[in-house]
């Protein structure tokens, strides 16, 4: 197998990029509905094809890296089928109404984005996860954000910027704990260290949000407007305080450190018998009576194909009309097309052959920290997986910074600067596509107002070019 030239190595990643934008421009938000699918496919035929004919890589250890990568993100992809069932249940069970019922009462449009934004930090720090946060509390969020009348995009933006704050700075984290064992440090130390680069990020991003909510508080639906929507909530579910009873247990069992996905198919039986107890008359309005048969089915149908059912209120048919597995269909499409692509760009070498390209450019600690922001950037876009980021840049940039005698912590904080963050922000990756997936507003319409997810890297990046709050290893003193 010869080694890839940085030429031919980039002849996938441009043409990528290519298709990408092209179908932006045709396709707009449908561009995740296959066209981008089919984007990352015929990168990974031309990766393919230039690693065979040209590299001389076998076809059987192309396949074993597309395998390899198809199997990285069969846990992922789990929990996006898994909390698809979770929507369409917390929906049926009235959850979600009750959220919203409750949210109405209790949140101004004025301050709904900055709080929207600080109770998904605190949710996601608890719970160690971005995608529980945004596919449970960022569901009930959206829908009181455009009920009081502000844009889906900047309300999504301010779920997904709280989450992946709390995600990344939580001991309970995977990529937290990811970051850190691939750098060689501490959990805890490399936590605080973060702090450096994210405590300002999230200030600026909340300060942002207040300012935004303000300047969109004149644009929000009237109290009567509002009442309307909560006398129909109320005329269709049966509003109750134990409708809160689901995400309890979740959150219960993920503080117990259950993995997330045992916890959310907990969360779905919790909403399961919670909607039998409360929500009996909803059912009986749908299936026609209360008999087992049509528990059975309506709590099935709920599951794959989410919940259905007009109320009469335009807004809140389109707020509650969603969920189920199958919805999150092209999204498990987007992924396994990007997984192919990176796992092919991994077995022909190409990867390494451009971020060994990135670490030539490296002249000191700040641009060494620089290049390891970019390459992980460069990842995620590819390699389409904020796990393979971290592993691939962790890997790759540890040795270097020993050679420049830094700590690691100082690797670890870039890992998680660029990788984790960026990740919700392109559209072909698996955490961009279940973001879009869950909350049902494209990536490239919340992007723009994902504060927080791309301020913590720009501050990152500054902090390194000024050699701010890099931490150098103390040598011993003879």
């Amino acid at each position: 197998m010869k080694k890839p030239t940085l030429f031919l190595s980039l002849i996938p990643v441009i043409l990528l990029v290519f298709l990408l934008i092209i179908n932006v421009i045709i396709f707009k938000d449908d561009a995740t509905s296959g066209a981008n699918q089919t984007a990352l496919l015929l990168s990974a035929l031309v990766a393919g094809f230039i690693g065979h004919f040209i590299q001389g890589v076998s076809y059987s250890k192309i396949e074993e890296g597309i395998v390899e990568s198809l199997t990285s993100s069969i846990s992922a992809m789990n929990i996006l089928i898994v909390i698809g069932a979770l929507i369409g249940m917390w929906i049926l069970s009235g959850t979600v109404p009750a959220m919203i019922y409750y949210g109405l009462k209790l949140i101004s449009p004025v301050i709904f984005l900055p709080v929207a934004c600080i109770i998904c930090c605190i949710t996601a720090l608890a719970t160690g996860s971005s995608w529980s946060t945004t596919g449970t509390i960022g569901i009930a969020l959206l829908g009181i954000g455009e009920t009081l009348g502000l844009p889906s995009g900047l309300i999504a933006g301010a779920i997904v910027s709280g989450a992946y704050f709390g995600d990344k700075m939580s001991p309970l984290s995977d990529t937290t704990n990811l970051a850190a064992a691939m750098a060689g440090t501490d959990l805890f130390k490399h936590i605080r260290h973060m702090t450096f680069t994210t405590g300002p990020a999230i200030i600026i991003a909340i300060i942002l949000y207040a300012i935004f909510g303000f300047f969109y508080s004149g644009q929000a639906l009237d109290e009567q407007s509002i009442l309307t929507i909560q006398e129909t909530l109320d005329k269709h579910f049966h509003i109750s305080p134990f409708l809160f009873i689901p995400p309890a247990v979740v959150l219960f069992m993920i503080r117990k450190r259950v993995s997330a996905l045992p916890a959310i198919a907990f969360g779905i039986l919790a909403g399961a018998v919670v909607a039998l107890i409360f929500q009996g008359e909803m059912i009986s309005q749908i299936m026609g009576d209360n008999s087992i048969k049509s528990f059975y089915t309506i709590l099935t149908k709920v599951s794959y194909g989410g919940f259905e059912f007009e109320t009469g209120h335009k807004v809140i048919d389109s707020l509650l009309n969603r969920g189920g597995m199958k919805g999150m269909l092209s999204t498990l499409w987007l992924i396994i097309s990007a997984m192919i692509l990176g796992g092919t760009l991994e077995a022909t070498g190409m990867l390494q052959t451009i971020a060994s390209a990135i670490l030539k450019l490296v002249t000191g600690a700040g641009s060494l920290i620089g290049a390891t922001l970019a390459s992980c950037l460069f990842l995620n876009a590819t390699a389409s997986d904020q796990y393979l980021a971290i592993v691939v840049s962790g890997r790759m940039f540890k040795t270097a910074y020993d050679d420049y005698d830094l700590e690691p912590e100082n690797l670890s904080r870039a890992l998680e600067d660029s990788a984790t963050v960026t990740s919700p922000l392109i559209p072909w990756n698996s955490c961009g596509a279940y973001e879009s997936g869950v909350l049902g507003v494209s990536t490239l319409t919340y992007a723009p107002y994902a504060f927080f997810n791309y301020i913590s890297p720009l501050i990152a990046l500054f902090f390194a070019a000024m050699k701010i709050g890099i931490k150098k290893k103390v040598q011993d003193k003879a």
